[in-house]
């Protein structure tokens, strides 16, 4: 199975978008582990909000894009990373070792990938 991680950070802590030396080398030993191991398909942090975009459509409205920073939020998506798993146990156990690697305050969201054969056949 597959599983899509998004980690959010704070987006007014400065190291959320300057990571050190250190992390940098931590983070692709494990990026370099984990991809070996086959678990990991693709990881990759993104920019910050200000070079971003949301695009909204409201139900029987027009379309909306709000250009970032988004003011309302406090915590933003930081990167996200594509794992195999067995289940969802085991997705959980790798955004552990995942979130160890941050010094800072960092949550994950896991979410099951669905997949081509789990689409209703009409």
């Amino acid at each position: 199975m597959r599983f899509l991680m998004m980690h959010r950070v704070d987006e007014r802590d400065p190291q959320s978008w300057n990571p050190s030396q250190e992390f940098m080398e931590k983070m692709g030993a494990f990026v370099q582990e984990s991809a070996e191991k086959g678990v990991l398909i693709t990881a990759e942090g993104v920019h910050p909000s200000e070079k971003g975009s949301l695009v909204r459509k409201p139900r029987g409205a027009a379309i909306r894009v709000t250009d970032g920073p988004f003011a309302e939020a406090k915590e933003v998506i930081g990167g996200f990373a594509l794992i195999n798993a067995a289940d969802r146990a085991e997705a959980v156990e790798f955004a552990k070792q995942y979130v160890e690697l941050f010094d800072q305050e960092i949550e994950v969201e896991i979410r099951q990938v669905v997949e081509f054969d789990e689409l209703p056949q009409g």
